[in-house]
């Protein structure tokens, strides 16, 4: 990773190394797909029209069509032996169609945030044990940005990360916290320290990281709510250290929580 005058283009991130896949895995993953557009063009159709079609052993077809039941994503018609589309496809459509609306409610505040500070700025969701960077708009200190759309970053070294983690409950922190990895002298480790962090995340309404994820990197995180008011994602700034001093941080903080309101607000959340 790039270190030194590029670290305000990354934000806060860190994408996690791969596991291998074998060929065998991706063939199945490749016909379990196939699956889904054969129905979604033909509406319902039995195991042996969906082996024609894929060009594999009815026994395989079955399989494969029994895994997609298993998930709901496929579930089989009042004529036994016949299949269509599952709702399980709506529940992943419906995760979809959120982030989607997130995504396109929060870019205007994002660029604007991203003008008036300089820095750049990210829309992060939790995503099982990490966040997910869904946006990022970079300022106009950033140089050479690059776009980090889609990595993966650690809940506890990083702005974004608390302000998630602040929003879930005792159940749901056990679920995702695991091993509190290093990555600077600065990174919190101990539970126990973690929680009183995300306790003062709670009541002020933001998160700082400084030098917690990488040296000579600061940002601020606010919370984004949904019209029930619970915390679906987090928009932060984050830039280097040297152009983020303590300062300067209570300006940069005021107009986090600012956006990530209005964010909220464009939501659903609250009133005006």
């Amino acid at each position: 990773m790039a270190k030194g005058a590029d670290v305000q283009d990354r934000g806060e991130e860190q994408a996690p190394a791969s596991s291998a896949v074998t060929g065998a895995g991706v063939q199945s993953v490749d016909r379990a797909l196939g699956i889904l557009e054969v129905l979604a063009r033909t509406g319902e159709s039995g195991v042996t029209e969906i082996a024609g079609e894929l060009g594999v052993h009815k026994s395989t077809a079955f399989r494969l069509v029994a895994t997609l039941e298993a998930h709901r994503l496929v579930e089989q018609t009042a004529d036994r032996g016949r299949y269509r589309l599952g709702m399980g496809i709506l529940r992943l459509a419906g995760a979809t169609t959120a982030r989607l609306d997130l995504v396109q409610e929060a870019r205007p505040i994002a660029r604007q945030l991203a003008a008036d500070t300089g820095e750049t700025v990210n829309i992060a969701v939790l995503a099982e044990s990490s966040a997910l960077y869904l946006d990022q708009v970079a300022g106009s200190s950033a140089l050479q940005p690059h776009n980090w759309v889609g990595q993966h970053i650690p809940l506890h070294a990083t702005s974004n990360g608390k302000v998630l983690l602040a929003g879930l409950d005792e159940p749901g922190l056990e679920a995702v916290l695991g091993q509190l990895a290093t990555y600077t002298p600065h990174t919190i480790t101990r539970r126990a320290q973690l929680r009183e962090e995300l306790a003062q995340v709670r009541e002020q309404g933001h998160a700082v990281a400084v030098d917690e994820l990488e040296v000579g990197l600061t940002a601020v995180a606010a919370p984004i709510r949904n019209a029930h008011g619970d915390v679906v994602a987090s928009i932060s700034v984050s830039g280097p250290s040297f152009r983020l001093p303590e300062d300067r941080l209570a300006e940069v903080v005021r107009a986090v929580v600012e956006a990530a309101r209005e964010v909220s607000h464009r939501l659903g959340w609250g009133h005006r």
